[in-house]
């Protein structure tokens, strides 16, 4: 009698622990799933605070007869985009219509435009795949198997379940199971683990292939709609290589460490390039708990030393652990910069090298590139002419044959700042370098990028587009990757900054 009222104890105390915080989770998370919401705040959310709210430890969206939204308006998930990816969330309704915006653009302040899992109070359109605020409209109702060609010709091509029994299983008023998994062109809903929609998506004009999160209230009579328990999986693209690029936090003056701007300009290239895709994170270090679990490479262009963000908290543990798993790493300019004892190491295996404080030095001056080797990340690169904050004389490993030098140049000997740069007159330095890791990974190291400028120098934007295509793993043409910046570019996205 009390070993089972021991046991029974034990299944209370563990019921209450499900419990606490008055949620009950529908199912635990499965590997890969992270939590996009925190259940207590809108942290990581912007909607119009008129209609958005977290109540009962949900985002809620609610209009009344007195406070009706004149068009549909949502809540933006704003700590980063989705390309490939499982989302799971739980969905309640009372009255009107609601959906799961995802690959979506902001067309205006709190207007979104893309693809949508609906949802509503009625009995037709929970589960449909809608193309919001576009000419397509509904690209698939509930129950159809749907496949669209490269010429926008939509077919119905097969079901995945009867309408009315998707439907009776959806529970009115009341927490419903939501399932998108989104993978390369192929796109499915489910509701309460039943599949909605399975539609393939090929047309290449209307396609969104990445985009915003977001959560929709719907215009009309008035209505409640809440979302909890939103989890979040990247899935590895179907169809490419994706490389997550992370610019620092406004740094220097005008025209000078513009990471954000760089970065921008560097992401519209690359997703230009057949075969890749990059996801962009500004003014530092990603908030998006899910940033780099999709990743085949890592750009990073940032303030370095002891303000890298690579060596905050907990952010060397948690490059080690990506990086072991093959994903590559670009550091350009300043973020090749880490403290010898913290960073140091992890640099000299991850990219083959650094700036170490003290031993490299930093001058502005002229580098005359006028060779360089045969490799993938200078196929199509002429030599060229530059000034920049060209860093030297960079700590490379005692045993550093497998670090193979890209580009070098001699630079005059009244810039060697340092007494172990000073010590080596006339010599020849590297100032990019790549590295091809034993766990597959690749590695590359570049200390130009100071002036924003220079990103529209031809053969200086090829070299680091090259190494960022061949640290992700894609075969760079023999031409290099081809890609096109107009002056006017160059000055946008700029940060405000004063002048020096």
């Amino acid at each position: 009698m009390a070993a089972k009222s021991h046991f029974h104890f034990r299944i209370v105390v563990a019921g209450l622990l499900l419990l606490v915080g008055g949620v009950v989770q529908a199912d635990e998370p499965e590997p890969g799933f992270k939590s996009i919401f925190n259940g207590k705040d809108l942290t990581g959310w912007e909607g119009n605070p008129k209609f958005w709210s977290v109540e009962d430890e949900a985002i809620t969206g609610q209009t009344t007869e007195e406070n009706k939204t004149p068009g549909n308006t949502f809540i933006i998930w704003r700590d980063g985009e989705v390309d490939d990816f499982e989302l799971r969330l739980q969905v309640k309704i009372i009255g009107g219509n609601s959906g799961i915006q995802y690959r979506s653009q902001e067309v205006n302040k709190w207007v979104i435009s893309g693809y949508q899992g609906d949802f509503e109070s009625g009995d037709k359109y929970s589960g449909i795949l809608y193309d919001e605020k576009t000419p397509r409209g509904i690209i698939a109702l509930r129950g159809q198997k749907v496949v669209i060609d490269a010429d926008g010709k939509k077919e119905v091509t097969g079901s995945v379940g009867d309408s009315n029994v998707i439907q009776a299983a959806i529970k009115k008023e009341d927490w419903n199971d939501y399932t998108i998994i989104a993978r390369g062109d192929h796109i499915i809903h489910k509701i309460n683990g039943h599949v909605t929609v399975d539609v393939t998506d090929k047309d290449p004009e209307h396609k969104d292939r990445e985009g915003l999160l977001a959560l929709q209230l719907h215009a009309g009579p008035a209505m409640t709609v809440q979302f909890r328990n939103i989890r979040l999986k990247r899935l590895k693209l179907a169809d490419g290589k994706k490389v997550v690029m992370v610019a620092g936090t406004p740094s220097h003056g005008p025209g000078h460490h513009e990471f954000n701007a760089g970065v921008l300009l560097l992401q519209r290239c690359v997703n230009e390039t057949p075969g890749l895709l990059a996801a962009a994170y500004l003014d530092g270090w990603p908030k998006d708990p899910t940033a780099f679990d999709n990743a085949d490479s890592v750009f990073l262009y940032m303030d370095g030393g002891m303000r890298h963000p690579v060596i905050q908290g907990d952010h060397l543990r948690k490059m080690h652990e990506l990086l072991k798993q093959g994903v590559g790493l670009v550091c350009a300019h300043y973020a090749v910069e880490v403290p010898k004892d913290r960073g140091g190491p992890e640099f000299l295996e991850w990219i083959g090298g650094y700036y170490e404080t003290g031993f490299s030095t930093n001058p502005h001056w002229t580098a005359k590139v006028d060779q360089l080797p045969e490799h993938p990340i200078t196929r199509g690169v002429k030599p060229f002419h530059i000034k920049d904050e060209w860093y030297f004389n960079m700590r490379f490993p005692a045993d550093h044959q497998h670090v193979k030098r890209i580009v070098e140049a001699t630079p005059p000997d009244n810039v060697r700042k340092t007494k172990a740069a000073a010590e080596h007159p006339g010599r020849i330095e590297t100032l990019g370098w790549a590295v091809e890791r034993p766990d597959g990974g690749r590695g590359f190291g570049f200390t130009g990028g100071h002036y924003h400028d220079n990103w529209g120098h031809d053969d200086f934007r090829k070299l680091v587009l090259n190494a960022i295509a061949w640290s992700a793993g894609v075969d760079v043409p023999a031409e290099g990757i081809q890609s096109k910046v107009e002056p006017e570019e160059l000055k946008q996205n700029l940060d405000p900054k004063q002048k020096n």
